[in-house]
């Protein structure tokens, strides 16, 4: 009955294993992990069996999931004498085929975890090697470089048998069986010391250069993966791959064929980029540079990406001038003559820019004329890749000191601040905000003044990217410059910004509740924010807590003037129900009451402290934090329940570091007592009575209501 039932769940469950979504995957994995572990594996062993050697390969390789799972699960020593058993079945090819195929899914799915059992696991496989069907010989190929990814960069002593085997398949297969030999190869050579790799790299070389010119789409890709893993082994030389391996490389793989395949463009583009880490960036780029002035525009996406890479791994040192110009005189073809909307040439242009730095200043003018040219294009996307550029590029126009240069860019942009599209505006909006940064305020075309009253009509725009890049703008204005602008502008912007706590984008209300508190700085306004706080939702009235918890943090003793006004929207919020409520309101009145400290405000934070103080037996991490910052009170400290007794000590011994003369609430008066002692004598025979004082001597006494408060 268990057996069947296990056959019905697996039925339904093995599909989604090797399904393209990851997170059905995921979910599969998990229920047959949770299967295995209620039925046990000669349940789950019995159940599977029949399906290893079905004559359907769609069967045996979601079997062989289901069996990497179990693995998984109980561990792999449990499923060795099996897998031996399957992999060396003479009953069919199927099964043994099923067999490696359990042991490649198991390394794709344990990854390291395999390491100490590598060796058993390619004993079990190694036959498979020179086995009589094609399909068994190529699945235990992928199978050993499954093992050997997983276990890179250790256990190549591992692989020791299967080497020849592997070394005798790439001179013998052609087709798939090569490439998986190839991949197998490829992937145990990072394994090996320098000097082996070297002596390997250098004889599989002969074989994929061969294969470079393959019309096969996945030799072509394992070609290039095997190539990568070649070049990224330290044992492998510059020079060789320099002369040897570059000119059939760019020969074979770099045209506009291989930029229509959007698999084998990465992997092209990844390999170019491991072979420039070994011979330098000149020497690939020299190659390319002038393919950025290419007919076909995806090929110019190709070798921009690459460069963008190149030079974001290894910078400009070693480009010449000559190179240099072309490289600039390229991105710029590039750039006016793109036609499709993805950021690929943008940020390669932007890469190369920030790369040469200073070198760039004598080109900065005609780039700047290119980007003034495109602002007055039809297409708006067009017009938004300009802008986008002028955010990328100010930087470096700052380092080579063409303030004059920002100074018109911020002029132009300020006057496209009518700009119909809300994706272009809030580019320039974007722009702005880079230049603002850069030139300072002082220095700023057009000046503050007549920037921001442009700015707070443009905050009533819905678009959520015009929003944000705007709160940005408009609060780097404020944090930079606030006195450059009327206190009157800065109230409606306030009032406007007290309009985006109510924004469903969680990273617009952050923002405005951030830039509420440096509009603080030069003008404290409590109570728009006590008015927002009515709106009967729960995101405004979390954001206007924040923006409290910002303004008491920063204006410290000025709180005083404003605590009794705050105080009843603090008891409402220390009362709610959503805890994030709560510590919100905990961490303002923790700020609040360490900027009053000593003004006479005892009794208002007295009064918050009763709310505060039931929070004490929360368990969220953040939660206690804010009731520690917040709390002021002190008791229960011998309570009979352990756990109770725990956080009140907790409280006390804070407070007794920081506060140890305030826990002692007064202190006695105690007198000096010194006593005298009457001595009788006779003086020329007169009987005379003197007193002579002792030493002081404290009583100790202490009188009924007799204290010093």
């Amino acid at each position: 009955m268990l057996v069947f039932l296990c056959l019905k769940i697996l039925v339904v469950i093995e599909p989604p294993l090797i399904d393209e979504d990851y997170y059905a995957r995921a979910e599969g994995r998990e229920i047959i992990s949770n299967l295995t572990k209620a039925a046990g594996l000669a349940t789950m062993m019995s159940t599977m069996r029949p399906d290893i050697d079905n004559l359907d390969e769609y069967v045996r390789n979601t079997t062989a999931c289901a069996f990497a799972v179990v693995a998984s699960a109980l561990g792999i020593p449990a499923l060795l004498p099996f897998l031996k058993a399957v992999c060396k079945s003479k009953k069919s090819w199927q099964a043994r085929h099923t067999g490696v195929k359990i042991v490649q899914q198991i390394a794709i799915l344990m990854g390291c975890a395999i390491l100490p059992r590598l060796k058993s696991l390619v004993e079990i496989t190694e036959h498979g090697l020179e086995d009589e069907q094609q399909k068994v010989r190529t699945i235990t190929a992928l199978a050993i470089a499954a093992l050997a990814e997983a276990a890179t960069p250790y256990g190549i002593e591992s692989f020791d048998t299967v080497l020849k085997p592997l070394w005798k398949g790439i001179k013998q297969h052609r087709g798939k069986g090569l490439a998986a030999f190839l991949k197998a190869i490829g992937s145990l050579i990072p394994l090996m010391d320098a000097e082996y790799a070297n002596y390997y790299t250098r004889e599989a070389m002969l074989i994929l250069i061969r294969e470079f010119q393959s019309p096969d789409e996945e030799m072509k890709k394992i070609v290039l993966k095997v190539v990568k893993q070649c070049c990224a082994t330290d044992g492998v030389e510059a020079q060789y791959i320099r002369e040897d391996i570059l000119p059939s490389f760019f020969k074979h793989f770099w045209n506009q064929r291989m930029a229509l395949d959007r698999r084998n463009y990465r992997q092209l583009v990844d390999t170019t980029v491991e072979i420039a880490n070994k011979v330098g960036s000149s020497e690939i780029i020299n190659r390319i540079v002038d393919d950025l002035k290419d007919e076909s525009e995806q090929y110019r996406k190709m070798v921009m990406e690459t460069i963008e890479k190149i030079m974001t791994n290894l910078g400009s040192h070693d480009i010449h001038s000559r190179l240099e110009e072309q490289l600039i005189d390229g991105i710029l073809y590039a750039f006016q003559e793109q036609t499709t909307e993805d950021s690929v040439i943008l940020n390669g242009f932007g890469v190369v820019v920030n790369t040469l730095g200073k070198r760039c200043k004598p080109y900065l003018l005609q780039g700047c004329g290119t980007v003034l040219w495109r602002l007055n294009n039809k297409a708006a996307k067009v017009r938004q890749q300009a802008v986008d550029l002028i955010a990328k590029i100010v930087n470096v126009m700052k380092l080579c000191t063409e303030e004059k240069l920002m100074g018109l860019l911020g002029l132009v942009l300020y006057e496209y601040l009518g700009e119909e599209y809300p994706e272009v505006l809030g580019s320039i909006l974007g722009a702005l905000k880079g230049i603002v940064n850069v030139i300072g305020i002082t220095n700023m075309t057009p000046p503050i003044k007549d920037l921001l009253p442009r700015l707070t009509p443009i905050l009533k725009n819905r678009h959520e990217k015009v929003q944000e890049n705007c709160i940005d703008l408009v609060g780097r204005i404020a944090e930079l410059g606030a006195e450059h602008v009327a206190a009157r502008e800065w109230m409606r912007i306030c009032f406007e910004l007290l309009e985006f706590l109510k924004a469903h984008k969680k990273a617009i209300r952050r923002a405005a509740a951030k830039y509420i508190w440096l509009y603080s700085k030069s003008h404290w306004t409590p109570r728009c924010l006590m008015n927002e706080y009515r709106v009967p939702e729960l995101n405004v009235q979390n954001d206007v807590l924040k923006a409290l918890s910002f303004m008491f943090e920063y204006i410290v003793e000025m709180g005083k003037d404003y605590i009794y006004a705050v105080t009843s929207l603090l008891e409402d919020a220390l009362i709610d129900r959503d805890l994030v409520h709560r510590q919100t309101a905990m961490s303002a009145t923790g700020h609040m009451s360490l900027g009053v400290y000593g003004f006479g405000c005892e009794d208002a934070l007295a009064h918050l402290l009763s709310y505060v103080w039931p929070n004490i037996f929360e368990t969220l991490p953040h939660v206690i934090q804010a009731f520690i910052s917040a709390c002021e009170g002190l008791r229960g400290l011998f309570h009979p329940a352990r756990k109770v007794r725990d956080v009140y000590w907790k409280v006390y011994n804070t407070l007794y570091i920081g506060a140890q003369d305030s826990l002692i609430a007064a202190y006695p008066r105690i007198i000096d007592d010194i006593r005298s002692s009457k001595l009788e004598g006779i003086t020329n025979g007169i009987p005379v009575k003197t007193e002579k004082p002792d030493e002081y001597r404290n009583t100790y006494t202490r009188y009924e209501l007799d204290y010093v408060l």
